[in-house]
């Protein structure tokens, strides 16, 4: 069986390795950059890791499709980070602001196309399937950005609605990694399912992680300024629930209207034309939200689908050893820093 310990450096060794074509240079540099930005590598190390539950060493044949989730969860943040018109990455200026939107826009295209060379590279017995499961999950996350970008011209949506959007933004992407690596190492149709439901209830709860972690985090260790979700009027779980929530506690007399539903309305609406302003919109927000209770429901909601995930798991009769795997896995997921 496989250890930990060798997923961790196996991971390693394989992107401090990975190997794009040397020229154009202006074309293949950022795809270069962008694997060096580092992240958790969250999704490969899944992937590798439901392989391992079945297989006692790495081979190329779940190597390369492990990369290839990486590459495309790389392009689609290229992608968003010119959507998004942002400045910085990780601590680093994005694809878009060390080159430009043009270079931006083909070195994700390239990095698209690379991801699905590599999922090539599955044993030909399972190819379809997983190519299948490559292609649903890409249109997926496509249309999870949609939705994302359609809930900024709205005042508010329903948490079903959000839901819907996280699961396909962020979900999928994370339940295909965990099916990947089972489906190519030869699991039956009921463990890969298992393991997808798994990959989506996690992924449910990383999301909404990070909303939390970006309203009530600690800046030194999440990694980026706390408070853009608020400052920029985001659709996170946090305001969603906020205003769901504030609009019938408002109505039913049980909270003081100054941290009811009119009140977070307005609190969306405060500038911030400058530092102050800013750190002033978000203190104020933060405090609706903690009056209502909309920080304590985000920690009981991730718990929840935490415990849904680990129900999936169990279903599939691994053993202790390997369930408790990915046990740790879903812990330090969602323990994480940053």
């Amino acid at each position: 069986m496989i250890s930990e310990s060798q997923i961790e450096d196996t991971l390693k060794e394989l992107f401090d390795n990975l190997e794009f074509n040397a020229e154009p240079a202006g074309l293949y540099d950022p795809l270069r950059y962008m694997i060096t930005l580092g992240g958790k590598h969250v999704r490969p190390r899944l992937c590798l890791l439901t392989w391992s539950l079945f297989k006692d060493s790495f081979t190329e044949e779940i190597l390369q499709p492990a990369a290839a989730i990486e590459i495309f969860h790389c392009f689609t943040l290229i992608h968003d980070d010119i959507m998004d018109n942002a400045d910085m990455r990780r601590g680093r200026p994005t694809v878009a602001r060390k080159w430009d939107g043009n270079t931006a826009i083909l070195s994700g295209d390239v990095m698209c196309i690379d991801s699905y060379r590599r999922i090539s590279m599955s044993p030909a017995a399972v190819l379809p399937q997983v190519l299948e499961l490559f292609n649903t999950t890409a249109a997926q996350v496509c249309e999870g950005q949609q939705y994302d970008m359609d809930f900024e011209g709205k005042e508010e949506v329903p948490m079903e609605m959000y839901m819907k959007m996280i699961g396909l933004k962020t979900a999928v992407l994370i339940a295909c990694s965990a099916k990947m690596g089972a489906m190519i190492a030869g699991a039956n149709a009921h463990t890969c399912d298992c393991l997808y439901r798994f990959g989506y209830n996690l992924g449910l709860a990383f999301q909404i992680t990070d909303d939390y972690l970006d309203t009530f985090g600690d800046q030194s260790v999440f990694g980026k300024k706390i408070g853009g979700d608020i400052v920029n009027n985001k659709k996170s779980w946090l305001l969603t629930r906020a205003l769901e929530k504030s609009g019938e506690m408002e109505k039913s007399g049980v909270i003081d209207p100054s941290f009811g539903k009119k009140a977070l309305l307005t609190a969306m609406h405060m500038p911030v034309a400058n530092e102050q302003e800013r750190l002033a919109k978000i203190k104020r927000v933060r405090e609706i939200y903690e009056a209502i209770g909309v920080d304590e429901d985000a920690k009981y909601e991730i718990i929840k689908q935490h415990a849904t995930a680990m129900d999936h798991a169990g279903l599939i009769g691994l053993g202790k050893v390997r369930y408790e795997m990915l046990h740790r896995y879903a812990d330090k997921l969602l323990g994480r820093n940053r």
